[in-house]
């Protein structure tokens, strides 16, 4: 009869699968914001918020869209851009001049750091033809991302009666924008400096508009906005301890203070732990094969977010027979580790072979499957 061998381990923190909170105004942490949202982006949870679903004009942060859209394309495209007149445009700039010659990279930096309304446009027809063109991308892609109220119309954010967002929208926007790495480096950068292909020699540094990557130590990028009639925008990031929180508000007069406040909330509420399981690798017994041994590893780390105050409850235990059967193919799954708090499954990680092993041949003698029945019976 096989037995089991079962191993249970404490944690002192982590990880795990948290609901996600639905509610339209679950305003935990006073602001000043009209709309307001604290978002897990590990797991998609909401920890605050007001008017989560309210449509707002969205202002500057548009160009996270933008931006993100532009890199896409900068990575199978390399194109350069010729500013000409026709990529004017009003309001906060690049300053880029009629002949000047960058690269759509340059331009997402231009956008990120200057908020730049001539880059946003200069990006969008030399990509798609026309800004009502690459609108249509910008949609196509809230729509992939999930952004159910949000319709772009400018690729700048310009005030546009058709143009709004949500802040449960640009969150989901900014956890997905975070997953590219060309755009959460550029969105982490203090200043970039851009040296333009013509004229040759021409160097421009263009400093961030994203206080908090100064003022708090875990913010780790973002976008400001604003308009007259939108108000201060603002939507950022921060990660501590391998949790990342974006935040985003709408018409907020004290935005910087309200970011610090509601990214300390959440970090007090949330934690994280990282179990290097694709590390642990352990022998068990074999049956049917010259092999004794098999060699059982992981097949991923293991990785939660949780609940602060449960940190000190999550049990690790790790299930597999006493002994297994050849043949075994490599990363077979054979068992299997698993997370609890007070007995409730919150996470799992197969157990694989990390290696092949083969059966006996057809011809093994008498002798050998008698030894193996006395083994292992």
């Amino acid at each position: 009869m096989k037995k089991t061998v079962c191993i249970l381990v404490s944690l002192a923190l982590l990880i795990l699968s948290i609901p996600c909170v639905s509610a339209e105004t679950n305003d935990k942490v006073k602001t000043s914001a009209q709309s307001y949202i604290l978002y897990c982006a590990d797991n998609g949870e909401i920890l605050a918020g007001k008017s989560i679903e309210k449509t707002m004009k969205p202002a500057s942060t548009t160009k996270i869209m933008t931006t993100l859209l532009t890199l896409e394309y900068a990575a199978s495209a390399n194109k350069s851009v010729k500013f000409t007149e026709q990529f004017t445009a009003e309001g906060s700039s690049m300053y880029l001049k009629i002949g000047d010659v960058v690269t759509l990279k340059d331009l997402a930096a231009g956008m990120m750091m200057a908020s730049g309304n001539d880059a946003a446009n200069a990006a969008a027809i030399s990509i798609a033809g026309s800004s009502e063109k690459f609108a249509e991308m910008m949609n196509a892609k809230a729509s992939q991302i999930g952004m159910k109220n949000t319709h772009f119309v400018t690729p700048s954010g310009l005030d546009n009666e058709e143009h709004y967002t949500t802040a449960y929208d640009m969150a989901l926007l900014m956890s997905y924008a975070l997953e590219n790495e060309d755009f959460a480096e550029l969105t982490s950068q203090k200043s970039v400096a851009v040296d333009f292909i013509k004229p040759s020699g021409k160097r421009n540094v263009y400093n961030n508009h994203n206080k908090l990557l100064s003022r708090y130590e875990y913010c780790i990028g973002g976008k400001t906005g604003f308009t007259k009639a939108a108000g201060r925008c603002l939507v950022s990031a921060a990660k501590k301890d391998g949790l990342t929180l974006v935040c985003v508000t709408f018409n907020d007069g004290d935005d910087w203070n309200d970011h610090e406040k509601l990214f300390d909330y959440g970090f007090s509420k949330l934690t994280t732990y990282s179990s290097a399981d694709s590390n642990i690798c352990f022998d068990v017994k074999c049956v049917g094969s010259y092999e004794n041994n098999v060699s059982v590893m992981g097949e991923k780390d293991a990785f939660f977010v949780i609940d602060a105050e449960n940190a000190d409850k999550v049990r690790r235990t790790v299930y597999i027979d006493s002994f297994l059967y050849a043949p075994l193919k490599a990363n077979e799954t054979v068992g299997k580790i698993e997370y609890t708090i007070n007995g409730k499954l919150v996470y799992s990680v197969g157990l694989v072979c990390a290696n092949e092993v083969k059966a006996y041949s057809e011809n093994k003698n008498i002798f050998t499957i008698i030894k193996d029945l006395f083994t292992y019976g």
